[in-house]
């Protein structure tokens, strides 16, 4: 990737060593590095401009410019036109658990809710207990366990006019499976249904298009995409005020406000705003003045970048017979996953692994990473897989360490 060593330089992190070896850090799927510059904005908004929303003087006129700026930026990050379609939160589960309460509202027994096997549970359990209180169905769209993708005919037989949501991601944040989101929210307008997309794990990978997607909902969380642990709701304003979230009586009546529980991390939202800036100018700054075609040139730069790791990864993994990888290997359909691979041994477990790894100063994770339906279907309860998570900061040196070191289990 062009300019990936002034990438890597602007990440304090990646300058850690641990017994004189340099940290490779393959957890990203769990949250990533930060660069330098969100860390100076968290710094700078806490050092200059702390204070809360509303008041007349100066450091709270400050945070309500800054949350203005920053949901103007949301907009060109995921394509849409309304700033006042842009909700912040803690995270993306508390966001999701908001609007399923709202959503279950309105729902009636007999109605059908449509989630998956292959998503983090974020965009499942807070589906399922939304059907529980209203007496609706949930169904799941199941998982080819050849490719670890969604079967799609399956899906579409699924959908009938009970169907009243769907709810997906958009990558898969245990084996990078990108799902075909827009055919199947094309699918679940058929018979009327609403759509939320969790982009959480496609955010640092692709770029995020609304309108392209045409959903009625979307997610995403800053600590995936080099930012600061802030959630991000993006929904249809028509939806967004109609709906009722549980909420205090003081709390504005109107989006976003009402759908905003309590005093925002101003500090994280400060760290996200940098993180979209830092990713717009990982472009050439010759592409455009327009933030969006910057970030689109970044993302097409990372993409490409990317699948470039994802077939060094699969290749070199070729030499270890004993690993099994849980997603797509062939690579002529690497456009259809991101680099994050779920692995299992097949004496080792994952946690044993990942314990030798940490041991040299290599970050993995091991266990069901939250995608719980996905370890169930897949029948690798209790130890889950090891997962490794490659991000545009990673390097094919990093991938032969790595191979290196599981040779020598």
């Amino acid at each position: 990737m062009p300019h990936l060593e002034r990438a890597r330089s602007m990440f304090p992190a990646l300058k850690r060593e641990l017994n004189g070896q340099k940290v490779t850090y393959f957890d990203g799927p769990a949250g990533s590095q930060v660069p330098q510059s969100v860390i100076d904005a968290v710094e700078n908004y806490l050092s200059n401009s702390n204070a809360n929303l509303g008041a007349v003087f100066i450091t709270s006129r400050e945070t309500d410019e800054l949350l203005e700026r920053t949901r103007q930026k949301l907009t060109e990050f995921l394509n849409v036109t309304n700033p006042l379609e842009i909700v912040f939160g803690p995270n993306m589960t508390s966001l999701t658990f908001s609007v399923a309460q709202a959503i279950a509202k309105t729902l009636k027994p007999g109605d059908e809710i449509i989630v998956t096997q292959l998503d983090h549970d974020a965009n499942v359990t807070p589906w399922v207990l939304a059907a529980e209180a209203a007496g609706a169905v949930v169904n799941y769209v199941n998982i080819n366990p050849d490719d670890c993708k969604l079967d799609q005919e399956q899906y579409r037989s699924l959908l009938s006019e009970k169907t009243k949501l769907v709810a997906v991601g958009a990558a898969s944040n245990a084996t990078g499976t990108l799902n075909p989101i827009k055919q199947m929210v094309t699918d679940a307008k058929t018979v009327g249904a609403l759509t939320y997309i969790d982009a959480v794990h496609y955010a640092p990978h692709q770029l995020i298009d609304v309108q392209e997607m045409g959903c009625d909902f979307l997610v995403c969380s800053g600590y995936k995409f080099f930012g600061p642990h802030v959630g991000v709701l993006w929904g249809r304003y028509d939806l967004l005020e109609t709906l009722q979230p549980n909420k205090l009586r003081p709390a504005p009546d109107h989006p976003p406000g009402k759908w905003m529980t309590g005093t925002q991390n101003f500090e994280g939202i400060a760290g996200l705003e940098a993180a979209i800036e830092y990713l717009a100018n990982l472009g050439s700054p010759l592409a455009s003045t327009s933030l969006r075609n910057q970030l689109a040139d970044s993302y097409e730069r990372i993409s490409s970048y990317e699948q470039r790791l994802s077939a060094d990864f699969i290749e070199a993994m070729k030499e270890l017979p004993d690993f099994k990888i849980w997603g797509i290997t062939d690579k002529s359909q690497l456009h259809q996953r991101v680099p994050t691979f779920s692995l299992t041994h097949s004496r080792h477990t994952p946690q044993y692994i990942s314990r030798q790894l940490a041991e040299v100063g290599i970050f993995s994770w091991s266990g069901n990473h939250y995608a719980l339906p996905f370890t169930k279907a897949m029948q690798l309860e209790p130890h889950g897989t090891l997962r490794i998570g490659l991000l545009h900061y990673n390097t094919q040196s990093q991938i032969e360490r790595l191979v290196k070191q599981l040779k020598r289990l």
